[in-house]
């Protein structure tokens, strides 16, 4: 006999959605996630917002093995209670942030689309997720610490340099 599978994800329910968006006000000024917030294991969040409701998506997967349901919007980072917004959550909230917002020059725009950390001291108050941002476009999060911030940019999307390919 088949066992039944369990859930690979978990649609977050209206509590669990609150205190996401809550997170996100505090930390970029975010106050509202339109669509199904899902999750998948302990730390990634998912954003659909199609026509199927909450019951229709658990019925699919009752059926079907989904690999994914939406796009994937951030990761809860464990033991910080903090969240990372990936590339596509940062253009899908974009007009809501308001805070956090580190601005990339030309040369930082340069180093930070092929992938390198960009080696600023931050002072201590102000260490935490940072939105990037050239001129008037999204790239993305990176963590502000000590001596650098962090590129969070995937491989695959980075930008190659010709000279070192």
């Amino acid at each position: 006999m088949n066992k039944p599978q369990s859930p690979r994800f978990k649609i977050l329910n209206e509590r669990e959605k609150t205190e996401i968006t809550r997170m996100l006000k505090n930390q970029f000024g975010i106050t509202e996630l339109p669509g199904i917030l899902l999750q998948r294991g302990s730390e990634r969040l998912f954003l659909y917002q199609g026509d199927l409701v909450g019951r229709e998506l658990e019925n699919l997967e009752k059926t079907f093995i989904l690999e994914r349901v939406g796009i994937y919007f951030a990761k809860i980072v464990p033991g910080e209670n903090k969240i990372r917004l990936s590339i596509d959550g940062v253009h899908i909230i974009k007009d809501q942030i308001t805070k956090n917002i580190f601005e990339l020059t030309d040369e930082q725009a340069k180093h930070y689309l092929q992938g390198e950390e960009l080696y600023i001291e931050t002072p201590e108050e102000e260490r935490r997720f940072v939105i990037m941002k050239y001129k008037n476009d999204f790239w993305g999060t990176g963590k502000a610490s000590a001596e650098k911030i962090s590129n969070f940019i995937p491989k695959a999307r980075r930008i190659k340099n010709k000279e070192n390919k």
